[in-house]
């Protein structure tokens, strides 16, 4: 007797990792934001540079950030609440974006502790040769970027 069998081997489309990190929301959103700030916590070796004067003050911003192959990207920014939510969708310059989506939340617990969580969103992703970069992107990944970001919100 034979059996089709099809196994879904796709990792998940989107992708989460959490953290409490013992500092106010203003101050871990102020890393968040400001996207020259942004490279001191990529953990994952992605992140250049940003030119200052760039920081995120609502929807429809756009900042653009060199990525470490030397290239820019444009950020849209398509979710913002200050000091809550901050999301947005990378394109190559003056191009629109082909979907994927990187988003921030913090729920302050009390006035030093805030709850962190960042989501990679890959769901939407209709560039095909972005795909397997998309597929690589782990909770691991994020969670190591989330513990980079509250080694410097940490500090006094």
């Amino acid at each position: 007797m034979l059996f089709n069998q099809t196994v879904n081997s796709d990792p998940p489309k989107v992708v989460t990792a959490s953290r409490e990190i013992a500092a106010p929301a203003g101050k871990i959103f102020e890393l968040i934001a400001d996207p020259s700030l942004q490279p001191r916590w990529d953990a994952n070796a992605n992140l250049a540079a940003a030119r200052t004067g760039q920081r995120v003050r609502a929807v429809g911003d756009v900042f653009t950030m060199t990525i470490t192959q030397g290239s820019d990207r444009d950020n849209h920014v398509v979710e913002f609440e200050e000091g809550r939510v901050l999301a947005w969708r990378p394109s190559e310059p003056g191009k629109k974006p082909p979907g994927h989506l990187w988003r921030w939340d913090l729920e302050p617990l009390d006035d030093t502790r805030t709850l962190v969580t960042h989501t990679y969103d890959w769901s939407r992703l209709t560039d095909e040769k972005r795909l397997p970069i998309a597929r690589g992107i782990t909770a691991d990944k994020l969670q190591a970027s989330v513990e980079k970001l509250a080694e410097l919100a940490e500090r006094g």
